[in-house]
């Protein structure tokens, strides 16, 4: 039998095959029935496993989930807006969504909840740092420049987190906008910040090339301004370790 496992790709049905003979017998199903719940069992194990692959390869920090963010502690957050965008609908008409406001509101936790609903859904997703994209745009080629700016226009939802720790060089600048420009109107981009729009001059050192980055990143966009407390100061003065909606990270200093 392993010889036609291995022959018509069946990967999941040979562990499950003896537990789907019994309950056939027990509730007595007809061949078609059988045959039909045999090929369910593979489906939904080819399934789980391409959604392993699709978590992995998002390399999203932790497992946010919307459910765990407390929007009590952030009454600033609409939950209303953040459930409409956990419907995806976002993604039909590659809107972005950024988030600004100060280190340890939530805004990676919320950034990544989202991510995780579209994986969810089977779409892709990736996960980078302003500083790790700096990095890349910077290695020579062929890995890094436009390689770069091609691998991370593909996923369905690109995260782009810390938006403000790191000043860019004039390449990586000029990388980030080809990167926006690229997915402008095709995929949704979610960001995270904790810069004002008008100080994005400074971060990619050109005022002209931040005006028309912005102009393509927010032309299509729900801006999220977070003016809350941090989770870390919370759990701090209150001893309690309580951990903060993203399981214990929110990066930024």
């Amino acid at each position: 039998m392993t010889t036609q496992y291995q022959r018509l790709n069946l990967t999941s049905l040979p562990a499950q095959l003896p537990a789907v003979l019994e309950a056939a017998r027990q509730q007595q199903l007809s061949y078609e029935a059988f045959l039909e719940a045999a090929l369910q069992v593979e489906l939904d194990g080819r399934q789980d496993r391409a959604q392993q692959r699709r978590v992995r390869a998002a390399r999203l920090p932790f497992a946010a989930r919307l459910e765990r963010f407390d929007f009590r502690f952030q009454p600033s957050v609409s939950e209303r807006l953040m459930r409409e965008l956990a419907s995806l609908a976002f993604l039909q008409t590659a809107t972005n969504v950024v988030w600004v406001g100060p280190p340890g509101v939530g805004k990676t936790h919320l950034a990544c909840s989202l991510a995780t609903a579209a994986l969810d859904a089977g779409h892709s997703a990736l996960f980078v740092t302003l500083r790790e994209l700096g990095q890349q745009l910077a290695q020579p080629a062929p890995r890094g420049g436009l390689a770069v700016v091609r691998r991370y226009s593909q996923p369905t939802v690109l995260v782009l987190d810390e938006v403000g720790y790191s000043q860019l060089s004039a390449d990586q600048a000029h990388g980030l906008f080809e990167l926006i420009t690229a997915r402008y109107e095709r995929r949704p981009t979610l960001v995270t910040s904790n810069l004002t729009f008008a100080e994005w001059g400074g971060l990619l050192g050109d005022d002209v090339l931040a005006s028309a980055l912005l102009d393509r990143l927010l032309h299509h966009a729900e801006v999220v301004a977070i003016n809350g407390r941090s989770y870390r100061m919370r759990q701090r003065a209150t001893g309690d370790g309580a951990a903060p909606p993203s399981g214990g990270r929110e990066p930024g200093p």
